[in-house]
């Protein structure tokens, strides 16, 4: 049989647009001789539609949607991710499914077993778990039709209430018992720089246990802070790769389930910082998307010869060209001409539009304005986030009047900590590095000058400062960022309590500040903005932790 994988890109709740999109790819495909061709998890309406789903017309669309493309299907059948209602009255009222659509109907209907809830997952919110198995037979082959998370019953139950994890073992187990001559897994299943290999194990175990074919099928494309990397692969009986779709692109491959030949692939997780180029990617895709799907077109942002805003802004240059971006340099009395010359030159090479605002008078005249209140009272932390706040209304004023979207460039050491101003440097649309360690942008600026210099390299080797008081330095206020990052990965992306942290090596009166830090500036990053997902545990709706904890 040939089928046809589809990885696409879908606009949530855009039903033409997407409907259109699968319409055409059914076309391709069946003009290029597929016999069946198979999209992502709930490619009808976008993922993830969150509470759009308890809306009755939303979904009432997706139905529609689908029986719309079902007559797309004659002479090729098609595997279509969307929402289904529940026809029994107990239970939640819809299904996460797979419908199967062949002779221009909708055949059968095949519902997803494991309902994560976990990070960004909350799908038990909206769907009820399957418990019926039953195979798709189709051109005398035997499919197992699974969605998403049923195909990882191979990792560990994370504790004993996980049962909807325990509910895939099942499902694995019942539809193996009657034999299927392969299976298709239909995802989206978000980016992570350390999700690739994870994902690829995972999948090879599947089809190496089971000793039948794997066909994954996962989309691309960004939604807000969520990024889709592709990656859909297919591997045979002997669990060996046969074919792999690209990433971060739109793409649509085939594959004879009678000719599965193994391909040779470059393992990319076993370079240093392999990550990097994925991150870098993952953040140019994440901008272009956010931009379109907005209906948006043109940013801005505040240039302040430092290393964080000189990677946003190329990120920005590269996913919505140069003449689509537009900078602002802000010097005040505390800013080293350096970091102005290195702001005009990084604008330059990148030829974009730059103006700079001096905003000295503007913030003496707050001091002006204070001084009765303040009296004599020592400079402080006040008058520095005057500083970023004066900057911060500037950039929105600009914002405002010329329809542009302000681009965050806090990195999420700072965001970790608390090292940012609310209504100031924290301000924009979308957080461009607000899940990128401050280690990982140094290493991101030196891939970006891999092939010349586009950052100034003085921009890349000063050390950094936020530049609000005479001679200030990052490192009078935070550890190094080596041990700064290393204390942060352990603590929110793994979990590790102040002990285990202090197990390896790090001191612990650093690590307990840190942790203070992290815990006491939760009210922050509430109000920040939506940050692009790059790690296993960023920042925002994946990460919920109480304001007012005392923990």
């Amino acid at each position: 049989m040939k089928i046809a994988l589809a990885q696409l890109n879908y606009h949530i709740g855009h039903f033409e647009k997407n409907e259109k999109l699968i319409t055409d790819t059914i076309q391709q495909a069946k003009t290029n001789g597929a016999e069946l061709v198979v999209f992502s998890e709930l490619c009808i309406c976008g993922y993830p539609p969150h509470d759009l789903l308890e809306r009755k017309e939303f979904v009432e669309e997706c139905v529609k949607s689908v029986e719309n493309l079902a007559k797309s299907c004659t002479d090729i059948a098609a595997i279509v991710g969307g929402p289904a209602i529940n026809p029994n009255n107990k239970g939640k009222k819809l299904y996460n499914a797979a419908y199967f659509l062949n002779e221009g109907q909708i055949q059968q209907v095949f519902y997803k077993t494991l309902l994560p809830t976990y990070d960004v997952f909350d799908e038990y919110r909206y769907f009820e778990p399957n418990t019926s198995f039953e195979l798709l037979e189709f051109k005398g082959q035997k499919i197992a039709v699974t969605i998403c998370e049923d195909i990882w019953e191979t990792q560990p139950v994370a504790n004993p209430f996980a049962q909807s994890r325990l509910y895939a073992v099942s499902a694995m187990d019942e539809l193996m018992k009657q034999e299927p001559d392969f299976m298709v897994n239909i995802a989206a299943s978000p980016f992570s720089y350390v999700q690739e290999g994870t994902r690829k194990g995972v999948l090879k175990m599947n089809a190496e246990k089971h000793k039948i074919p794997v066909i994954y099928v996962n989309q691309t494309g960004a939604n807000t802070e969520l990024v889709f990397d592709g990656n859909s692969m297919v591997f045979n009986a002997n669990a060996e790769l046969c074919l792999k779709c690209g990433r971060f692109t739109k793409d649509l491959q085939y594959i004879d389930t009678e000719m599965m030949k193994p391909i040779e692939e470059k393992i990319v997780e076993a370079e240093e910082d392999y990550h990097i180029p994925l991150i870098n990617d993952a953040l140019v895709l994440g901008i272009k998307d956010y931009f379109q799907k907005m209906g948006f077109k043109q940013a801005t942002l505040g240039l302040s010869g430092g290393i964080d805003s000189a990677v946003v802004v190329v990120l920005a240059v590269e996913a919505l060209g140069a003449e689509n971006v537009r900078v602002v340099l802000m010097p005040s009395q505390f800013s080293s001409q350096h970091s102005v010359d290195d702001a005009v030159e990084l604008a330059e090479n990148l030829g974009i539009q730059y103006d700079i605002v001096a905003i000295k008078d503007i913030y003496e005249q707050f001091e002006t304005a204070l001084k009765p209140i303040f009296k004599n009272l020592p400079f402080n932390v006040a008058e520095e986030n005057i500083q970023a706040r004066v900057r911060g209304t500037l950039m929105m004023g600009l914002s405002n009047k010329f329809g542009h979207i302000l681009l965050n460039t806090t990195n999420k050491s700072e965001a970790a900590v608390g090292y940012g101003t609310l209504y100031g440097d924290m301000n924009g649309g979308i957080s461009v590095l607000g899940d990128v360690y401050k280690t990982d942008v140094f290493k991101l600026s030196r891939y970006i000058n891999r092939n010349g210099e586009v950052i100034p390299e003085n921009t890349i080797v000063k050390p950094p400062s936020a530049e609000l008081r005479p001679d200030q330095k990052d490192s009078d206020s935070l550890p190094d960022y080596d041990t700064l990052d290393g204390i942060l990965y352990n603590y929110i992306e793994l979990n590790r309590s102040p002990k285990e942290i202090e197990s390896l090596g790090y001191d612990i009166k650093t690590i307990t500040k840190t942790i203070r830090l992290v815990n006491i500036n939760e009210y922050k990053r509430f109000q920040q903005a939506p940050i692009l997902r790059v790690s296993s545990k960023a920042f925002g709706f994946g990460r919920r932790i109480p304001l007012v904890a005392k923990y």
